[in-house]
């Protein structure tokens, strides 16, 4: 069975020109960050003991400048005053600062590993998320991105969330709690001292503030310049021949070369923004630094605090600015990773496919009975395709649809299979309503072979039976016979070993669209839908395998969409679409006796036909 895309149609489709790209500013920053920040919720209690595991390598990190100050005003201490330094109280020093720095590190290291633990798990669930999300969506949501722009958000909007949810959330919480705990040490050493600290903390606040809000649309125009850049790559790469055939490189080059240049232009600012931040609240860091020495200096000289406080007022400090330093960094990092949240959300928060019912129905088994009551379908509201269309279709009966290009020939068999949802009315397969089936069953009954042809990466073997698993080698090897593929396959390296690349490049159109055919043939389906399934081969296989498709349509309801009506002469009802409106039908010779359209386009063909001869 091969996989259906979607109808093409402007402005949308894969590669559509019309493509709705993701929104260029955050609606919510503070909703966006709140709902990321939901996703840890059910790892609450690991993220509480990893908390309590900062607090306490903190603790331990900020009474370090307090013990080895002591150290200083002992050894201070014991030369001013002429006793002589007491090595023993040095030494009792030295080994409690030995044994906080040992259990900072043992807490700093359980701490580091319970938030990468935390932060894999929550980006499971975030991808799980995803995963189920795009299974749920319905087709015209592809049909109005590239797909360049999906694998982005599902990607690399999500890699850079789980790299910032990583390195980032732990050092939010260790700088915060660092604050707060050096603040009430330097408190303890010396109030005064603390009081000429803080006069610089608004100004790095001011700094940081500002910044953030000015490079905040830089950030937001990376991620969306970046889903822009893979939509083209991957559409370009994908037609990389049409590209060549038409001599459209440049243009193709052109246009990388513009995005690429957005990219840059948002990257460079951004990643400037992020570096600027930290030496700028550094800055005035240092300036607060220097003042404090020459003031604890002259305090010293005063007797007001010992030379050991002034030591460790000054660690204290550095130690200040350093998680002041790490907040204003991770803002901007932040901004990043809100921005690619907010894309994922954009794809969470889309509209979802009609739900299955809740008691789907099943068939003690198919004979292939189809009725159209009343169908009534658009894309859009505004843009109704088929109007008011009722059609009844008889078990084994073999149904043809003709038409011009956009009549509504390749959506009708899109409804068939309940790719997308009436606006009204209703289909019915053995007088059972579709939309009482769960999808898998209903697509389980339709066999489909498309004139686009899909076949994946993997063997033969494999592509044969992708439509029923359990297919044995018999099996495999006579729907292939049937399709006439056997010749062929055995004549490759492997035989139904051989390995098809990445777009099955490696075997010819025509062979694509018989191992298309062995397919359908393998999942012997109760109802078979054929698009121009022999566009792609020459005349002598066409007659092949159009005897093969006579025996599979034998006893079996068929759909048929033809553009070479040759080839449906023989069928049970042709049915003749213009502008989604079944304008006539009939087999082929009423048709043919009403002069009417059908005659038209049949002698135009043959007439055609004639002429290429």
């Amino acid at each position: 069975m091969s996989m259906q895309r979607g109808p093409m149609r402007p402005g949308g489709g894969p590669g559509g020109r019309g493509v709705v790209m993701a929104g260029a500013k955050a609606k919510d920053f503070k909703g966006t960050l709140k709902r990321l920040l939901g996703y840890l919720k059910p790892y609450r209690i690991a993220v509480i003991l990893m908390i309590l595991f900062v607090l306490l390598a903190t603790l331990f990190h900020t009474l370090s400048p307090k013990i080895l100050g002591d150290a200083t005003t002992t050894v201070y201490d014991g030369v001013t005053n002429g006793t002589g330094i007491d090595f023993n109280k040095i030494f009792n020093i030295l080994l409690t600062l030995g044994g906080t720095y040992l259990l900072w590190g043992l807490f700093t290291y359980l701490q580091q590993i319970i938030m990468s633990i935390v932060a894999q798990k929550t980006m499971y669930s975030l991808r799980r998320d995803v995963d189920k999300k795009l299974s749920v969506l319905p087709l015209k949501y592809f049909d109005s991105q590239t797909y360049g722009e999906i694998l982005s958000r599902v990607t690399n909007d999500v890699d850079t969330i789980s790299n910032s949810l990583q390195q980032s959330l732990n050092q939010v919480v260790t700088s915060v709690i660092s604050i707060i705990m050096l603040l009430v040490m330097m408190l303890t050493v010396s109030p005064s001292l603390t009081l000429i600290a803080l006069i610089s903390l608004p100004f790095s606040a001011i700094i940081s503030t500002t910044v953030v809000k000015r490079t905040q649309k830089y950030f937001k125009g990376q991620q969306k310049s970046l889903g822009q850049l893979n939509g083209h790559i991957e559409e370009m790469y994908g037609g990389h021949n049409i590209v060549k055939l038409f001599g459209r490189e440049k243009e193709v080059t052109d246009k990388f070369d513009k995005i690429n240049a957005e990219l840059h232009k948002n990257s460079r600012t951004a990643t400037f923004a992020s570096s600027i931040m930290m030496p700028l609240t550094s800055l005035v860091g240092n300036i607060g630094y220097v003042v404090l020495c020459v003031v604890g200096g002259i305090m010293v000289s005063q007797g007001a605090i010992a030379i050991g406080g002034v030591q460790a007022f000054i660690q204290y400090l550095r130690n200040f600015n350093q998680p002041i330093s790490q907040i204003a960094n991770i803002a901007n990092i932040l901004q990043s990773t809100v921005a690619a949240a907010e894309r994922v959300f954009q794809l969470l928060d889309e509209e979802e496919q009609v739900p299955e019912t809740k008691n789907p129905k099943t068939l003690a088994s198919v004979d292939g009975n189809v009725e159209l009551k009343n169908v009534k379908f658009g894309y859009s509201d505004d843009k109704i395709l088929i109007q008011n269309l009722n059609l009844k279709i008889n078990s084994g009966d073999t149904i043809a649809i003709v038409g011009p290009t956009g009549a509504g020939k390749t959506t009708l068999v899109n409804l068939l299979m309940r790719f997308y949802e009436l606006n009204d009315g209703a289909i019915c397969v053995d007088g059972t309503d579709t939309t009482e089936f769960s999808r898998e069953y209903l697509r389980n009954i339709f066999g489909m072979v498309l004139q686009d042809t899909w076949l994946f990466q993997g063997t033969i073997r494999d592509n044969l039976a992708y439509g029923k698993e359990d297919a044995t080698d018999e099996e495999i090897i006579a729907a292939a016979k049937a399709a006439h593929a056997h010749s062929f396959i055995k004549q490759l390296p492997g035989g139904y070993n051989f390995v098809l690349n990445e777009e099955a490049s490696n075997i010819s159109q025509g062979q694509k669209q018989l191992l298309t055919i062995a397919r359908a043939i393998l999942k012997d389906p109760e109802i078979l839908i054929l698009d121009e399934a022999t566009s792609s081969v020459d005349t002598r296989t066409e007659v092949l395998i159009q005897r093969a498709m006579n025996n599979l349509m034998a006893n079996r309801t068929s759909f048929v969409i033809a553009h070479r009506l040759s080839t449906i002469r023989d069928a049970t009802k042709i049915l003749v679409m213009r502008d989604g409106d079944i304008v006539e039908q009939g087999n082929h010779a009423s048709l043919m006796a009403q002069n009417g359209f059908y005659a038209n386009l049949y002698n135009s063909q043959f007439a055609e036909n004639n002429a290429a001869i």
